[in-house]
């Protein structure tokens, strides 16, 4: 149901007007959903479990905690930690909003309308 599979030289009336309604019922969902959205925090760890962080859905980073063995890590060790820990939290944010999505919106890939952008924008959508 979601993305462009309409050859643009051979779009129709009726193409327009069920793109228009589903712009309507996205942003109704998005309206609908923000505050769940907003409670979304993803949570990781560095391989070593000696690092937990957390982070919004956005990947804002609202929370670092070092377990007390860490200090023991050399530095390049806990960096290392630090940003396995962060990329894993962004990870479960994404998978959070993935599923809530999927839930609100019937028939959307979270997955495939970022490949599509990434394609249109010759550009990776997902950091």
């Amino acid at each position: 149901m979601y993305g462009s599979r309409i050859n643009p030289a051979d779009i129709r009336e009726e193409d327009l007007v069920r793109a228009d309604a589903q712009a309507d019922r996205t942003l109704a969902w998005i309206e609908e959903a923000q505050a769940d959205l907003d409670k979304v925090v993803g949570v990781g760890e560095g391989a070593s479990g000696q690092v937990r962080v957390e982070v919004t859905a956005d990947g804002r980073v609202l929370g670092v905690v070092f377990e007390p063995r860490a200090m023991r890590l050399d530095s390049r060790t806990l960096a290392e930690e630090v940003l396995s820990a962060v990329a894993r939290a962004r990870g479960d944010a994404a998978g959070q909003v993935d599923r809530l999505m999927r839930e609100g919106l019937p028939g959307f890939d979270p997955a495939e309308a970022a490949a599509q952008f990434e394609r249109l924008l010759d550009t990776s959508w997902r950091r």
